[in-house]
């Protein structure tokens, strides 16, 4: 096929984007870095891509709530394109404020844009603070292309004030087990059910990242861009450099994945 395209979009308040962008052009994709006032003028339109990703950051200060203004305006001025960019069967990822995005907008753990319906929400850490710290995830789904064979714990960077993840009731939480929607947990350094900080904001059932039905869609609140080169550990000097950094894997598979269905 021809080149892998994928669009990192910007606002104000937008952080890690260079990050995420280094890591898509790291296995071969064209990565645009584009404010989203372009999509929403049709300067660029999302139909020239075949990833979208939102990084992390503070959009638009998290006035509000975190990530609620550029939820709204993928919801309320995106809509026509990103209905289409959906169901031609492309891919899209948000990091940490992107996360907050997605489940804001409608699009996850379900796309909904019409119902008005949030099943999800990302809300204040328990701890009542930003919390800066490394944790360890443990991968869950079959199903999220993102981290396909992907089994083992990582260790990945958090940096949030609203990174608790709460489903609106049972059902959600119950549908989203079933259905194989939870990439990631949090889990202590054996592996095991975390206390703070392991858990580092009080997430339900320790949920730190979950994809849509189709695996297609996927937010977790930990940076995988941030340790996507081994000397990015914060212990390489010590414990000696890892082969491949933990974040890799992400960003390969989505690269991979256009490839082999979009001849």
């Amino acid at each position: 096929m021809n080149k892998v395209k994928t669009l990192v979009i910007r606002t104000a308040g937008s952080n890690c984007d260079y990050e995420t962008v280094h890591a898509f052009k790291h296995f071969g994709s064209e990565v645009d870095l584009i404010h989203i006032n372009q999509i929403v003028a049709k300067k660029r339109t999302l139909a020239d891509y075949h990833i979208l990703a939102i990084p992390g950051g503070f959009t638009y200060g998290d006035d509000i709530s975190a990530g609620k203004v550029l939820a709204n305006e993928l919801k309320y001025k995106l809509n026509d394109q990103l209905q289409p960019f959906i169901n031609d069967g492309k891919l899209i990822i948000g990091i940490c404020n992107g996360f907050q995005v997605l489940v804001k907008a409608g699009l996850l753990p379900e796309v909904q844009f019409d119902s008005g319906d949030q099943q999800v929400t990302l809300t204040d850490n328990d701890s009542g603070k930003f919390e800066d710290r490394w944790i360890y995830l443990k991968p869950l789904s079959k199903k999220c292309v993102f981290t396909k064979g992907m089994e083992e714990i990582v260790y990945y960077p958090v940096a949030h004030a609203e990174g608790k993840f709460i489903p609106k009731n049972n059902e959600v939480l119950e549908n989203l087990q079933k259905n194989d929607q939870i990439v990631f947990q949090y889990v202590n350094p054996e592996g095991g059910q975390p206390d703070y900080p392991w858990n580092p904001n009080g997430s339900v059932e320790n949920i730190a990242g979950i994809c849509d039905l189709t695996g297609r869609i996927f937010g977790l609140m930990p940076h995988p861009e941030r340790y996507f080169h081994p000397t990015q550990h914060p212990r390489w000097t010590r414990e000696g450099l890892q082969d491949e950094a933990d974040g890799y894997k992400i960003f390969q598979n989505a690269v991979e994945y256009i490839k082999n269905n979009f001849k």
